[in-house]
């Protein structure tokens, strides 16, 4: 390992950053100032200093938050810090768009220029707020990528960094001791649970019918782990250790200690709203709740959806008090087989776009020898036009911790990781909140409910890369690398994150596992249509009278979704799917809203977006936008999807200026460098990249 530290210093306040969520230097090695004798005798290194690996990217985001860029002096320190090579930290560093390593404003505006906030003037807002603040404004003004938060578009993100007022979603967390991990890293392991060995709770019954429902026991509020054992000094020791890295199991900020950034919304934004949540952003309006996401809240029949607007997202009591829990409760008395054959029975394939069925990966997960297993929950929704995630999330946050739970019970792991994208600060806020909670009550922890299954949860928290959704990317991430992609096989069953293996699903795909285990699988496959069962969410925003998340059975169609959103009258367009899905014409809305319905008719599904377009927007600075996007996103890995984007962007700004002869030409190049894109690529981006502005061409006669 070639280290090659520079001679650049970190400043006092870069210190605290790193120091705050590593605890003091130890020795010179560190970056302590003094050298003491035993520096003279022994130096750190191999397996113990691989294993902070891990630390780097919450200590990329402590600093960012805290100083607003990340110099030379504070990288170099805070590889010292991880014995991580700076040349390797700073490639990591300079991938994601959320860091910068140029001095910058302490406060960012980051304005979304995506689909559904393109067209509704976005470009125009930016503009505006660019002329209003000025130069030397102190406020840096950057266009972003989709925020998710499309319901109420346009949008923008504040982020000041800085030892202000505390951030939106990030209390100061206290250090956890890690007694489930430090078995781990000890060699050893938390209590081994063989499928089916645990008890039934003797207060449940019908464990194996339709329906569940049993009473809870006043469970006492005890600390978490109680037999924490001595660290040294600061907020991490290297007593308790937690999977291959030291951070605490909730790092909401990358870090603990007082929090160092404050953040604002402003959305639907407006050139007044947005300088002014960028000036203060401490006095900026509150946020809407969440159920205002939801235009079908509080209506009956939900399944999915049917807690939010009528559970207080800060309240386990309520949480309980409306059905929370009792699916875990099932899932102890029926055993992690059990657990399995239940979510195999009803049907149930991921929610993210591929479809993959969810009990196959979780049993393949279980069956494997090596352990420990971890469970992972994809929480990095960045597909340009999709927010359900989030707002269940901020909505249902005890529903994710929940359903984690049984995940991890089933596959066999005691350590479950969520990767939060870097924009949802309020979820973000609203999960420590619950997790904190759930160990508090003795539903996280070394004893979960009484039953001898050791689980916990840590936070991890993503920095604007759309890359990072892809599963291995997101490995890559949290172990502290760049987030590319890695070759498959080996599948992550086999070899997830940190080489063993992971069962990884995202958000709405495990909430659905708390209804299948309290309906039964038999009721749940009742739902829907008999090759996509269950209930879906769909994210319906664009050119609408009522945008939002909507929960549909399988089979719907698109039209009988977008009467429920309000269909504009002009409709020109429908983008299924987002930016690596596909347009379809107003004469299709018939096509039924399930994964082999939307295979027959030649488009996708995807995560569910349902992006309406009419006749005001322009088709062609839409697609152009799709492909900057893409240009954008791409990790760079491949040569098909590295110079295949860029082709492809480069292409449709010829086209858009010329007409004819010209224009059928780069259309052919369009279509072969599509190709080389969708045959070659090592993973999903590059292999969609082509697939919106392909259906565009052929399905509406984009640039005839």
């Amino acid at each position: 390992m070639d280290l090659h530290f520079g001679d650049s210093k970190p400043t006092d306040e870069e210190r605290v950053a790193v120091d705050a969520l590593l605890g003091p230097p130890e020795s010179a090695w560190e970056g302590a100032d003094d050298r003491t004798d035993a520096d003279l005798r022994w130096a750190r290194g191999g397996r113990e200093a691989r294993e902070r690996r891990d630390l780097l990217l919450p200590g990329l985001h402590a600093v960012n938050d805290r100083v607003g860029w990340i110099s030379e002096g504070a990288l170099d320190y805070l590889c010292r810090r991880l014995t991580v090579p700076p040349a390797e930290a700073y490639g990591v560093a300079t991938f994601y768009s959320m860091f910068s390593v140029r001095p910058r404003p302490a406060t960012v505006l980051h304005v979304c220029t995506d689909l559904a906030c393109a067209g509704a003037g976005a470009a125009e807002i930016c503009a505006g707020v660019e002329a209003r603040l000025g130069v030397g404004s102190g406020v840096s003004v950057e266009r972003s990528p989709c925020l998710g938060l499309c319901e109420r578009a346009p949008a923008a993100l504040v982020v000041r960094a800085g030892a202000g007022a505390p951030a939106a979603g990030s209390s100061p967390t206290p250090p956890l001791p890690g007694s489930i991990d430090m078995r781990l890293r000890r060699g050893g392991a938390p209590p081994q649970t063989p499928p089916g060995a645990l008890p039934p709770d003797p207060r449940s019954s019908n464990a194996g019918g339709a329906e569940f429902s049993a009473p809870e026991p006043e469970i006492p509020a005890r600390p978490a782990f109680e037999d924490e054992p001595e660290g040294r000094s600061g907020a991490w020791g290297r007593g308790p250790r937690r999977g291959p890295g030291a951070e605490p199991l909730v790092t909401g900020r990358g870090g603990v200690g007082e929090s160092t950034r404050t953040t604002a919304i402003a959305a639907p934004a407006t050139i007044d709203s947005a300088v002014a949540a960028a000036k203060n952003p401490e006095t900026a309006l509150a946020e809407p709740p969440a159920a205002m996401a939801v235009p079908q809240a509080g209506q009956d029949g939900l399944v999915l959806l049917r807690r939010i607007g009528r559970v207080d997202p800060a309240s386990l009591d309520d949480y309980r008090a409306h059905g929370g829990y009792t699916a875990l409760r099932r899932a102890f008395a029926i055993g992690p087989a059990g657990v399995i054959r239940e979510v195999t029975d009803a049907g149930l394939v991921g929610r993210g776009g591929a479809a993959f069925p969810t009990g196959r990966k979780w049993q393949a997960t279980a069956s494997q020898p090596e352990h420990p297993h971890y469970l992972v929950c994809n929480a990095d929704e960045s597909e340009p036009g999709t927010f359900k995630d989030r707002v269940i999330m901020e909505g249902d946050p005890y529903a994710l911790i929940e359903s984690m739970t049984i995940a991890g019970y089933a596959v066999g792991t005691h350590k479950g990781y969520l990767y939060l994208r870097g924009e949802y600060p309020r979820a973000l806020h609203r999960l420590t909140h619950a997790i904190e909670q759930a160990r508090a009550h003795g539903l996280l922890g070394d004893d979960v409910l009484g039953q001898g299954y050791a689980f916990d949860i840590e936070i991890r928290r993503g920095a604007g890369a759309y890359i990072c959704g892809e599963e291995t990317a997101l490995f890559n991430s949290i172990e502290g690398y760049r987030g590319e992609p890695r070759s498959k096989p080996p599948f992550p069953v086999e070899k997830g994150l940190f080489g063993k293996p992971t069962a990884a699903n995202n958000v709405e795909t495990l909430v659905n596992v708390l209804p299948i285990l309290t309906m039964g699988a038999q009721a749940y496959a009742a739902i829907g249509t008999e090759k996509s069962t269950g209930p879906k969410l769909f994210c319906v925003s664009g050119s609408v009278d009522r945008p939002g998340i909507y929960e549909l059975p399988f089979g719907a169609t698109l039209g009988d979704l977008l009467d429920l959103a309000g269909k504009p009258g002009n409709l020109r367009a429908v983008l299924l799917g987002g930016a690596a899905g596909g347009f379809v014409r107003p004469d299709e809305l018939d096509i039924p809203l399930t994964f082999e319905g939307t295979r027959e008719a030649g488009t996708t599904l995807g995560s569910g977006v349902v992006l309406a377009l009419d006749d005001t927007v322009p088709l062609p600075r839409i697609l152009l936008r799709i492909a900057e996007f893409f240009r954008d996103e791409s990790c760079g890995q491949c040569v098909p999807c590295r110079v295949g984007t860029v082709r492809q962007e480069e292409a449709l700004h010829r086209i858009a200026e010329s007409t004819g002869a010209a224009a059928a030409s780069d259309i052919a190049l369009l279509r072969e460098v599509g190709r080389a894109m969708r045959d070659a690529s090592i993973c999903g981006l590059g292999q969609t990249a082509w697939n919106a502005v392909e259906s565009a061409i052929d399905r509406l006669g984009a640039y005839e």
